[in-house]
Parts: structure tokens; sequence; C-alpha cells
């Protein structure tokens, strides 16, 4: 998964310019095209999204927007790629995402090979009716 960070013009809800749609455009259609992309999208400012916190039993949702900018995330690409080192080169030809100084983060997903120690006959056939996921479309 690669992650596009937020920066102070993405959590001002500023959008982007024509010029950067088309680039970003061309760039999607290309991944597309080579079998990459499996999704993507962008993410609106975190004012309008909330965050559930957990202990224990007790929920409490708070209300963006988060105080870290750095730390948030404005988009995101689901990727098929064969390892870390296609991410990267796919990544290194991608527009600038932002007007300014961006960043991109490429993380991994686990595969359920990841889990084989930990998963009971009854979690494998739990997973198998469900194509991996426990919460699919959740």
């Amino acid at each position: 998964m690669v992650f596009v960070k937020a920066t102070e013009d993405s959590e001002q809800g500023v959008m982007p310019s024509a010029e950067m749609l088309e680039a970003m455009g061309k760039f999607n259609e290309e991944l597309a095209e080579a079998g990459i992309m499996v999704d993507g999208d962008g993410l609106k400012p975190s004012s309008q999204g909330k965050r559930i916190a957990f202990d224990g039993p007790s929920r409490l949702v708070i209300d963006g927007p988060f105080a870290e900018t750095k730390e948030l995330i404005a988009g995101y690409w689901l990727w098929n790629v064969r390892d870390m080192d296609e991410a990267i080169a796919w990544a290194k030809r991608c527009p600038n995402p932002m007007p300014g100084p961006s960043e991109l983060e490429i993380r991994p997903l686990y595969e359920m090979e990841d889990f084989a120690e930990s998963l009971t006959p009854e979690l494998v056939e739990l997973f198998s009716q469900t194509d991996g996921k426990l919460a699919k479309d959740r």
C-alpha cells in the first residue's frame, strides 16, 4: 500500500490544479495498464474525519482535525507488485502529489502465510469463506 502523506495544503482542503490532476491521471493509467493498480483514491481533510480510541471495552469518538499533519494520510494506492523494489521504482515515477514538498509511504500488506503459526483450523475455514477477510464490505 502506498500512502500519500498529508500537507498543510491538503489539510486545508486545497484542491489540486488541472495540471496535477492530468499528470496523476496519466500515472494512474500507466499503473492500470501495467496491472499494478488495484485501488486508489484521495481522502478529505482530517477535519471531516473521526477517530475511535479503544481502551478495553470502552470506545471514545474523537473529532478531527488532528494535530500532526505530517502523520496524516491524504490519499492512497493499493498496488500489486512483486516486491518493495518494484514499488519504489513505481513511486519514483509518480508526479509530486502536492503543490509543494510531499512524501509517499510504502507499506507491505500482511499475507495469510504471515499468520500461519496463529491460525487454527476454524480460523482457516472462516477466512476461506470470506476470501481472506473477516470484515468484508463493512
